[in-house]
């Protein structure tokens, strides 16, 4: 016999304003402490290297050689337009980045890559690749693998 809907398994009365039952649905917020333990863990990595994760989210974007306009940068790096100014701005004082006028563009501002930002980049993904590979033996390849796969389908799906 199958328990009534507002029955865990063992037959017991749930509600949905138990910690428990709270928990059990806050699908969010299993996302969330994931999302955060990935983040610390890949910026305790870039930071003894010299660098935090959005700055080397905006490198990696701009390692294509091509300058990019600050709203491609912020969709990319996940970051909002102030926040992607301020890191931008720190990036430009330690000579990771430039600022140039677009050519076709006159009103358009792009970033590029400097060439010790490059150097930069180079050092920090061999960094983020160290820590990603510590990830994926701690979760196991065949479940990261999943998590993944499943995360970009969802992605997908949600729009």
């Amino acid at each position: 016999m199958t328990p009534p809907d507002d029955h865990d398994n063992s037959g017991r009365a749930m509600t949905t304003t138990t910690p428990a039952a709270v928990a059990e649905l806050d699908f969010a917020r299993v996302l969330t402490l994931v999302e955060r333990r990935v983040v610390l863990r890949l910026g305790e990595a870039l930071k003894v290297e010299g660098g935090t994760l959005e700055e080397w989210r905006v490198l990696s974007f701009l390692g294509d050689g091509a300058g990019h306009a600050m709203t491609e940068i912020a969709e990319f790096a996940l970051l909002s337009a102030p926040t992607l100014t301020k890191v931008v701005d720190r990036m430009v004082s330690l000579n990771l980045v430039l600022r140039r006028v677009d050519d076709q563009d006159r009103r358009r501002v792009l970033v590029f890559a400097s060439e010790r930002g490059n150097e930069t980049l180079t050092r920090w993904t061999a960094a983020v690749e160290r820590e990603h590979e510590s990830i994926v033996t701690t979760l196991g390849t065949e479940e990261a693998a999943l998590l993944r796969a499943l995360l970009q389908r969802a992605s997908g799906r949600l729009g």
